[in-house]
């Protein structure tokens, strides 16, 4: 549920008044980006989108932002035992390597992972300004990998500021397991440039990535981000934009021998992620069409050292983009582009790469004021399984203080090159295909104090891919994928299907107490066998708080109640649900200083999110935040 940003210096309407509305008071510019690719309204949005801005990372005293997503509605959360572990991100029942992120406007899926994923272990939240979740397939502006939903993260922007600013912050904090988390950041912006400087460092013994282990798993990870903006006129820009993190993990390997599973061991791994963004933006007709090309480029290298099965990973992506976004009138708004991705990867053994180019183009529609109406087509053409076309339509009736909306999506994920070429591969793969609907109300209680909104919705894919085994009989039929493939397969092998309920509760009757509440009722299975797919609780909700007292002291907590599932597709490994709660409290001390601290599973709650994996049990951590206006 989005909040209204607070008003910025100077007034970012004043320029186009008729581009910004009146909420809360407070004229605020079109903000979420993550539906079309182009800025819009949340009251025109006809899908599904959440939002945190920095102010709510700093309240809830975020480091790693899969625990802030972790509340969001519709999303599930897993990690491989300690801080730095594989985390994966589930967007409505949909598997977690089907969740597209977007940095700074750089798609970072890893091409070199098996499956195409994104690992949120390393994601932290030192320079993240605004966070987007949208649920639900999105492939009309985003195309492959956006079949299960979308995280779309902003850092630190500076161009809105007055010009001459100059801004620093930064923070440090240390607490259990020797944890070590600071950060520092600095932003201004002087004429047409401006820029920022963001950096981060983690480091934490960690604990037993393994349930049954003693030994614990350390994580170190150095990161930083800049941007570089340049307004050569009023109408013609550049903009770079860059991310870089290395991140160094200890983890356990598995036991040979009775009983299997995660233990003790030296593996280690190394991981550097490194993400660019060069683009120009001309304006014209006014700044009513806006023309964008951009080079993204994202490489990430791998390494696992483990005396059994060492391995060294090599991605990278290249993106070429144009886009443009036409307001032709107040009614009728065209958004679309054409873009280019070439890929490659390789693992030691195997060297291979592929592409995909494609178009789209979005309709955005007012017939009346309070109708908004978007419909779009994306037509891609893959270099190794050939051409897909995904559609998607939304609608949203802003009725005074009640919002309907409603939303057809589908999407669609390419096969990944390790999918295709590895030794485990399948030139023959078929994309995975998604179909979704969702319908939904938003109501505004209490003078605009509170809103309440409830979704329903219920998603359908097809061609799967999965690993499969291959039968003797297989192995020995000439033409067989099986051929040569002793160990198995890659293969379009399920259908699955996810349906449920999302409600959602915000409240602030005034500027010293917020609350917000979600509740998510999902059932996915499999279509195939009718069996719970792994590590889909049916039940998932949270409650988090915060007051402010006169005096400046805040205290908060947030609850997460997480219900039962199993952690693999036959049923038979069960995950006992839980809750955890929080506690945090924060004092400012002067203008610019503030101390804070936190309790997290304050009841020592003994739980797993993926079976044989430790997880943390009480843990305290304190810090102090400075800043320099």
């Amino acid at each position: 549920m989005s909040a209204p940003l607070p008003a910025q210096t100077p007034d970012p309407c004043a320029a186009a008044p008729n581009d910004c509305i009146i909420l809360t008071h407070e004229r605020i510019p079109p903000d979420i980006l993550v539906a079309a690719r182009v800025p819009r309204y949340a009251d025109e949005i006809g899908q599904a989108v959440t939002t945190y801005d920095r102010d709510e990372i700093e309240r809830r005293q975020t480091v790693s932002l899969a625990d802030l997503l972790a509340t969001t509605p519709g999303v599930n959360v897993s990690r491989n035992g300690s801080v730095g572990g594989f985390t994966g991100v589930r967007l409505r029942g949909a598997e977690a390597e089907q969740t597209l992120v977007v940095i700074d406007g750089v798609r970072v899926n890893d091409p070199s992972s098996p499956s195409g994923g994104f690992d949120f272990a390393n994601l932290l939240a030192a320079s993240v300004e605004r966070i987007e979740v949208l649920r639900g397939p999105n492939s009309v502006p985003w195309g492959s990998q956006a079949i299960g939903g979308l995280v779309h993260i902003r850092t630190a922007d500076p161009a809105g500021g007055a010009d001459g600013d100059v801004s620093a912050r930064a923070q440090a904090e240390y607490g259990y397991a020797d944890q070590l988390y600071a950060t520092a950041g600095v932003q201004g912006r002087s004429g047409g440039l401006s820029g920022s400087l963001n950096a981060g460092f983690l480091r934490t013994d960690g604990i037993s990535s393994a349930a049954a282990g003693t030994e614990r798993d350390g994580y170190r990870q150095i990161g930083g981000t800049a941007r570089l903006g340049l307004a050569i006129t009023d109408n013609v820009g550049v903009d770079l934009r860059g991310y870089y993190a290395d991140s160094h993990l200890r983890f356990d390997g598995f036991s040979n021998a009775p009983p299997f599973g995660p233990a003790d061991g030296p593996q280690s791994g190394e991981t550097q992620e490194l993400y660019g963004y060069a683009g120009a933006y001309a304006d014209l007709a006014g700044g009513r069409i806006r023309n964008r090309i951009a080079l993204t480029i994202a490489d990430i290298n791998r390494d696992t050292f483990d005396p059994d099965f060492p391995s060294a990973a090599r991605g990278r992506s290249e993106r070429y983009e144009y886009g443009v976004d036409a307001r032709l009138s107040d009614r009728l708004r065209l958004a679309g582009g054409a873009e280019r991705e070439n890929s490659r990867f390789t693992d030691g053994f195997t060297v291979a790469e592929t592409g995909i180019t494609s178009v789209y183009a979005q309709a955005i529609v007012r017939p009346f004021t309070r109708l908004t109406l978007t419909g779009g087509v994306r037509y891609d053409d893959h270099d190794a399984f050939g051409d897909a076309v995904t559609a998607g339509a939304d609608a949203a009736l802003a009725l005074g203080g009640t919002t309907l909306r409603g939303s057809y999506g589908e999407g669609f994920k390419a096969p990944t090159l390790f999918q295709l070429f590895s030794f485990f591969g399948n030139e023959r793969l078929a994309p995975e295909r998604a179909r979704s609907f969702d319908l939904g109300v938003q109501q505004r209680l209490l003078g605009g104090s509170a809103t309440f909104g409830a979704t329903y919705f219920n998603r359908r894919t097809r061609n799967q891919i999965g690993f499969r085994s291959c039968t003797a009989a297989e192995q020995g039929t000439a033409g067989s994928i099986c051929v040569d493939r002793p160990f198995g397969v890659y293969d379009n092998t399920a259908r699955t299907r996810a349906e449920g309920v999302e409600v959602e509760l915000a409240l602030r009757p005034n500027d010293a107490l917020s609350l917000s509440a979600s509740l998510t009722l999902l059932e996915a299975t499999d279509r195939t066998n009718g069996l719970d797919l792994a590590r889909r609780p049916g039940e998932t909700a949270s409650v988090s708080a915060d007051y402010r007292f006169p005096f400046g002291l805040s205290v908060g907590g947030t609850v997460l109640i997480v219900g039962d599932s199993f952690d693999d597709p036959g049923n038979f490994a069960r995950l006992d649900g839980y809750a955890l709660a929080s506690l945090r409290a924060a004092l400012p001390v002067g203008e610019r200083l503030e101390l804070y601290g936190r309790v997290e599973n304050i009841a020592n709650a003994r739980y797993q999110t993926v079976a044989g994996y430790g997880t943390y049990g009480r843990a305290a951590y304190g810090g102090v935040r400075v800043r320099f206006d």
